[in-house]
């Protein structure tokens, strides 16, 4: 099955992508834009209204979210065993843990990044910036006390749940005040782990250069 893909650098798409190398499956990028004052492709409005990525398409179907495209392949590629079966016990945490991303740290992220989306004037965007960093460092603490000992967030198995954290990982900022990861040891220790996988040294190559470059 091929596959193709809406895809724009530092956005979630590249977390995508970096799943589709670990699969293994062919797939064709479509070059789109994160910057809200640009125009999307017409075709990728008519997928996803909200027009962001990633917004993946296989044949005459299509779906977009970040979370739910992953559990998506995971259970579709069943041989790349990158999520546990729907009745292993590990399932409930693997599934709990993309939600989790999705819904509070990918939020903690929008609030900092695109605070007038959650208040009602632009007097009011300080206030809601600062408070999205509060919320990176609550989300973060939560998921590097989920670790704990493990070596990997679902135990001992290497996952598409790596993959996620390691790409929200790739978004920390600190000049704009967020956390950096070592803040976390669990958090940069399963990040660090992931770096070394080819799929994301493909997929990143450019945000990896860029780190060593500053020495991080």
């Amino acid at each position: 099955m091929s596959y193709q893909l809406y895809y724009a650098l530092g956005s979630a798409a590249m977390g995508v992508r970096a799943l589709l190398e670990e699969i293994g499956a062919p797939y064709e990028l479509i070059e789109t834009t994160i910057d809200m004052d640009k125009p999307r492709p017409r075709e990728q409005l008519a997928l996803n209204p909200n027009g962001w990525v990633p917004v993946l398409v296989w044949g005459n179907d299509s779906m977009y979210e970040c979370a739910a495209i992953t559990v998506f392949l995971c259970d579709r590629h069943r041989e790349a065993n990158l999520a546990p079966a729907i009745d292993d016990p590990a399932r409930a945490r693997f599934l709990q843990t993309l939600v989790y991303f999705s819904n509070s740290v990918q939020t903690a992220f929008q609030t900092n990044y695109y605070p007038d989306r959650f208040v009602d004037t632009p007097a009011d965007e300080p206030s809601a910036q600062r408070r999205g960093i509060r919320r990176l460092r609550e989300t973060w603490k939560v998921i590097d006390d989920q670790i704990g000992d493990n070596e990997w967030l679902l135990g001992d198995r290497f996952s598409a749940a790596d993959i996620y954290l390691f790409m929200l990982t790739t978004w920390l900022a600190p000049a704009r005040g967020h956390p950096q990861t070592r803040e976390f040891p669990n958090v940069k220790r399963i990040a660090d782990a992931v770096t070394r996988r080819p799929s994301i040294q493909l997929v990143y190559d450019a945000w990896l250069a860029e780190q060593d470059a500053l020495g991080s």
